[in-house]
């Protein structure tokens, strides 16, 4: 198994390896190897597991011993996963949760991890990806409450956003406006803008070091 960075992308680490079980212990070692160096190790363990289920259907539904390749890459909040191999045949997740091995286990627990999961066919056959979050859940709930915010103040800017996609340009615009007419507000209650922006970065700075 060989360890890289992609030239093209600064953090997207490329791990080649043949899926036998003997290569599952030197593919989780490169897989924290790499969440070390980027700085996201709080995400270590899930993508230690989802990459060990993903490795794991290869070797029994493609083949044991069958070439794949694993590829990371964060992106924002998120960490994407990909599990190539030669195979055009897609997995489907049948039966429960609780159901064997054999009837989809490690997909079940890839959906249940993942905040998004698919398939994607390849040109040399397919791969299995899942998106995992890099932020701790606090955290995730402070940006749920911001973009509901965001949100209802867009609806009364009267601006549309065509499938309230999380994070678009139109979002961005609405929350700096947003700002701006708060600025206001305080300003207009014989406050100072400049301080509650300061007051707003210190308190930032205080939870994202705890």
């Amino acid at each position: 198994m060989a360890f890289r960075e992609d030239g093209v992308t600064e953090l997207r680490c490329v791990l080649p390896f043949d899926a036998v079980p003997s290569e599952f212990r030197l593919l989780r070692r490169a897989v924290r190897s790499a969440l070390g160096s980027w700085g996201v190790m709080n995400a270590a363990d899930e993508a230690e597991l989802v990459v060990t289920e993903l490795a794991t259907n290869v070797m029994k539904h493609v083949g044991e011993g069958a070439p794949a390749t694993l590829v990371l890459e964060p992106r924002g909040s998120r960490l994407r996963v990909e599990l190539h191999d030669k195979s055009t045949v897609e997995p489907k997740v049948e039966g429960k949760a609780g159901c064997d091995e054999e009837c989809g286990r490690g997909l079940h627990l890839l959906a249940s991890m993942s905040v998004d999961w698919g398939t994607l066919l390849t040109g040399t056959g397919k791969a299995v990806w899942c998106e995992l979050s890099l932020v701790a859940d606090a955290v995730c709930a402070r940006a749920q409450r911001a973009q509901t915010a965001i949100g209802r103040y867009r609806e009364l800017l009267g601006v549309r956003l065509p499938g309230q996609v999380v994070g678009s340009r139109i979002d961005q615009e609405s929350a700096v406006t947003l700002i701006a007419d708060v600025l206001v507000w305080f300003a207009l209650r014989g406050s100072d803008p400049d301080e509650a922006i300061l007051r707003a970065q210190q308190l930032y700075e205080a939870r994202e070091a705890a």
